[in-house]
């Protein structure tokens, strides 16, 4: 039997540029709730989701260079704060079983911020999202962004 989840928040915005993108990045840090939420990320190559999620982690307090998961499929950062936060890309994923495989159930289950690039690539072994944040790249190098929240803490986020 499938469950449906229905959104509880849908929101649309424009990323004009990547001072907006960063702008963005850093109220979303703000916000109580990201530290223990999953955040999908979706959108065609070069549409800009590793952009912010560097500005995430930069708004949040890592330091230092933010490597793209794509080859290593995950990037762990602990903040001296203690928050735990996992960096995944699936992009290179040839089937969802490989999550399971690669043992992540445990990461997704622990407490921390979990930031999720080619989700789809998962499938239905990746918990439900808190927030899914899709970017589209506009023929003007802009970007439309759609936020859905599935959780109170993704409407907290998306609010």
């Amino acid at each position: 039997m499938t469950v449906e989840t229905h959104p509880l928040i849908v929101k649309r915005i424009a990323w004009p540029d990547e001072a907006v993108t960063r702008a963005f990045a850093q109220a979303l840090a703000q916000r109580a709730a990201i530290g223990n939420a999953l955040l999908e990320l979706r959108g065609d190559l070069g549409a800009g989701k590793t952009t912010f999620v560097r500005h995430l982690l930069a708004s949040l307090g890592v330091e230092g260079r933010i490597k793209s998961p794509t080859y290593a499929v995950v990037e762990p950062y602990t903040l001296p704060s203690g928050l735990n936060i996992w960096h995944f890309d699936f992009y290179r994923f040839n089937d969802p079983r490989e999550w399971e495989e690669a043992g992540f159930r445990d990461i997704f289950a622990s407490n921390g911020l979990k930031l999720v690039e080619w989700p789809e690539k998962a499938g239905e072994y990746l918990p439900k999202a808190d927030l899914v944040i899709a970017i589209e790249l506009q023929d003007d190098e802009s970007r439309v962004v759609t936020l859905t929240a599935y959780t109170d803490a993704g409407v907290a986020l998306a609010t």
